[in-house]
């Protein structure tokens, strides 16, 4: 995972809305974790399963980049193990900068070895006070909690929104549904949906990556979602055919989504390697900042995509030409979208996005 090669990028205060925990992990770490359990990886070093991890990512397709989590998950059945992932999650994710995270994970994926849906979370949250603590030691703030996600093909939704219900109060702070979109359409968790609004839970939906306006349409319109998971594809709804800003013109999803503010979270990166976008300098990123949607930064899956949030936003700085202000867009963006409460939310804002960026020079 490759940082920025510019310090300005990794000295801004970032906020990270959409990472997977099982996408991060340290290749020393898994092979370590490997050996004790048992289980075969398809490489034997860490640089050897670091470029695995990356080429395989690379196919261009949703379902092949999903298969690479059989092996990180594979090594994510222990409390122990878990928890250590998780420590070191928020030390990497502290180190590259980043100041408030979500981290996202399927319990469901984590009872191999025996453990309830409920150690399976005390052990993530074990994991991230550990990380918290040692990145505080060493001079990095930084507050991480969790998402747990339900699978778009299984028929778990509703017990894993009761999870994320009961578990409110310690370190969850949202819910999430991930998985191929082709075939699994949002509606089909309505039930958990419906459960999470009644209890004034929060949630997000993974939609608009590889399929297209129906699945943003039903995630908002039928689901009630507060985010989108990625909504690369809103730009489907968005005719500039007849050339230049004026002659933009969006359609009612567009014009819902962006009036509403609805918090996109963008994975660069990550979208070139499911097929999503073809580039960065071609990436709908571009067209929806420039028209002022509620844009947002992430990684998704760090191994994967051998990134870190710092690299995501040096390559579109490149791409795009954004300097640390437009960073700074996107970070308050990010922070406004948080599934914490109103108050924590402004005093990251204020006690610590700010002043980082003023102190890099960009007080505007």
């Amino acid at each position: 995972m490759h940082q920025a090669t510019d310090a300005r990028f990794v000295r801004a205060p970032k906020a990270l809305l959409h990472d997977h925990l099982d996408g991060g992990l340290r290749t020393p770490t898994m092979l370590e974790l490997a050996a004790e359990v048992g289980h075969e990886l398809p490489a034997g070093t860490p640089d050897e399963l670091d470029a695995w991890f990356v080429a395989a990512a690379n196919s261009g397709t949703l379902v092949r980049y999903l298969e690479t989590f059989d092996h990180t998950v594979a090594v994510m059945q222990r409390a122990d193990h878990l928890q250590r992932v998780a420590a070191e999650c928020v030390e990497d994710l502290a180190s590259d900068g980043v100041v408030y995270a979500e981290v996202r994970y399927a319990p469901e994926q984590h009872l191999g070895a025996g453990l309830t849906l409920d150690e399976v979370v005390g052990a993530v949250q074990l994991g991230f006070d550990e990380g918290t603590a040692r990145a505080v030691a060493t001079g990095h703030v930084i507050v991480v909690r969790q998402i747990v996600t339900a699978l778009r093909h299984a028929a778990n939704s509703r017990e894993i929104a009761a999870l994320a219900v009961r578990h409110r109060d310690e370190g969850v702070c949202g819910f999430d549904i991930a998985g191929a979109e082709a075939g699994y359409p949002p509606t089909r968790h309505l039930n958990a949906f419906e459960y999470l609004q009644r209890e004034n839970a929060h949630f997000t939906i993974h939609a608009g990556e590889a399929f297209g306006l129906p699945s943003i349409w039903e995630a908002l319109q039928w689901c009630g979602a507060e985010r989108l998971g990625h909504g690369v594809r809103i730009v489907d709804d968005i005719d500039v055919s007849a050339g230049g800003d004026a002659a933009v013109r969006l359609g009612r999803l567009a014009s819902y989504v962006r009036d509403r503010r609805v918090p996109l979270e963008m994975c660069p990166s990550s979208n070139l390697q499911t097929g999503a976008a073809t580039s960065i300098a071609e990436h709908p990123i571009g067209l929806l900042t420039d028209l002022r949607f509620r844009v947002t930064v992430n990684t998704d899956n760090r191994l994967m995509s051998g990134t870190t949030m710092s690299r995501e936003m040096e390559l579109l700085a490149t791409a795009f030409g954004y300097d640390l202000s437009d960073m700074r867009w996107f970070t308050i963006n990010a922070m406004k979208s948080a599934f914490i409460p109103f108050d924590e939310r402004l005093a990251l804002i204020d006690d610590v996005v700010k002043p980082g960026y003023a102190a890099l020079g960009t007080d505007t």
